[in-house]
């Protein structure tokens, strides 16, 4: 990867960051505009596969744990959240 990729690389997890911040303060129309602003599908699966390991990496960080394990967490709590009801559902 060329220095300019590895900078767009970059900006493009910031952009993905920018998504999930906007979801969350609720500025739904923010964030599908950001994900609008994606040149392409590739660009934006690379941004938040970047904006994925570097979250995952703080986790290890503060927690020490492994990567497998941690990545073992996160798909027990994956799996767990797919099989609860969305919420509002009649249970």
């Amino acid at each position: 990867m060329t220095q300019p990729d590895a900078a767009r690389l970059f900006d493009h997890a910031q952009q993905a960051a920018g998504v999930i911040a906007a979801k969350h303060r609720g500025d739904l129309a923010g964030a599908e505009a950001l994900l609008a602003a994606f040149p392409d599908d590739t660009a934006r699966v690379r941004g938040f596969c970047l904006l994925a390991e570097l979250a995952l990496a703080l986790v290890r960080t503060q927690t020490q744990q492994s990567m497998d394990d941690l990545v073992r967490e996160l798909s027990l709590h994956m799996a767990a959240a797919s099989l609860e009801s969305p919420p509002g559902a009649a249970a």
